[in-house]
């Protein structure tokens, strides 16, 4: 064999371990049991909403049969108006602080108005199945647990949500330990902003998000507030119970990425390194398949070539989008430097109308 091919073995192996274990990591996080839909008890859902018009009644009606109060965060649109229609109560957001963020100050100011012994915190762009709420909260009862944090099932609709979406989350899980999330001895946390379930004595007694109100990743943050008081918690998956429609567009995963990943990385140093190091793998793809082919290595540049394929397939679901995984690394790529030079410089990224 040549320099090239012991080459390209090499970043294929790695590249398929890191992948391997990044699917791993995912799938071994506690999958949400299903439950027959029963009333889910003293809960009420907490929606900030900024310019949610073509999300808004999904979500609530998705949520029927418990209290939903939507958190008007300021829209222009008709979401107000549309979360009502919907039956859910609609509340204005209260001022914002000088520093302080749009979706925690929102969250924070819906928690202030319940009343309820759980407290459930969704974003606008998820919907759910028919007794999720009474499946999480019976779960969050027998495992006597103070907060969960649940990840949904991904919807993919244009071809860029298609293309990347499953390329992050598989770069995302490379620095994710299941277990160690969810081991109270570790200081390793995590959490999905998109579907939060809070016991309200330990909400209130963190601080809640008024503990984060400054924070752009503001999930990971209550997280870590959440192991550092030993609070009992978890992260589960429900794909069959909720889904998320993350981003509509390609701007919207640009911004939305620029606004998130590098200081994902940041918080998250044990995690920054796999995912950092399997980043560098992948985007060595291209390179070593150019060198196996000046070197004329016709069959070890063929195998070569479907590695990001293959190493992705289970995140992509599909032959023909994960036949496009390369491209989705580079891509990517570009998306993860410009949220890098944006973070480091101080600058803003737009966020629904505002510089967070």
């Amino acid at each position: 064999m040549t320099l090239s091919s012991w080459t390209a073995l090499c970043v294929a192996l790695a590249i398929l371990f890191f992948l391997s274990k990044s699917r791993w990591n995912y799938l071994s996080l506690p999958e949400l049991p299903t439950t027959a839909p029963n009333q889910s008890g003293d809960v009420t859902v907490i929606i900030p909403a900024r310019n949610e018009e073509a999300n808004i009644q999904r979500v609530v009606r998705s949520l029927r049969g418990t209290p939903v109060i939507v958190v008007d965060d300021g829209s222009n649109d008709g979401t107000a108006a549309l979360a009502r229609q919907a039956g859910a109560s609609v509340i204005p957001a209260a001022p914002l602080s000088k520093g302080h963020l749009g979706k925690p100050n929102a969250c924070l100011t819906g928690a202030r108005v319940s009343q309820s012994a759980w407290i459930l915190f969704v974003d606008a762009d998820t919907q759910y199945e028919p007794g999720f709420v009474s499946a999480l909260v019976t779960y969050a009862r027998r495992e006597n647990l103070q907060a969960v944090s649940v990840f949904l099932r991904q919807q993919r609709v244009t071809f860029f949500e298609r293309l990347l979406l499953p390329y992050a989350f598989a770069l995302y899980f490379c620095g994710v330990s299941a277990r160690r999330i969810n081991n109270p001895k570790s200081k390793e946390s995590l959490a999905n902003g998109q579907c939060l379930l809070f016991e309200r004595g330990a909400y209130d007694f963190m601080g809640g998000h008024g503990a984060v109100a400054t924070s752009v990743i503001e999930d990971v943050a209550l997280a870590r507030i959440v192991k550092r008081h030993n609070m009992r918690s978890r992260v589960l998956r429900a794909e069959r119970l909720g889904s998320v429609r993350m981003y509509n567009s390609f701007g919207a995963i640009w911004r939305g990425f620029q606004k998130n990943s590098f200081r994902f990385l940041l918080v998250n140093p044990v995690s920054a390194l796999q995912v950092v190091t399997a980043s560098i793998l992948l985007t060595s793809y291209l390179p070593v398949l150019v060198w196996l082919l000046v070197e004329r290595q016709w069959i070890a540049a063929l195998v070569f070539a479907f590695v990001p394929a293959l190493a992705l397939f289970p995140w992509y679901g599909s032959v023909p989008t994960g036949l496009l995984a390369p491209l989705a690394i580079y891509v990517f790529q570009l998306i993860a430097l410009n949220g890098m030079v944006t973070t480091l410089f101080g600058r803003k990224a737009l966020w629904k109308g505002r510089r967070v």
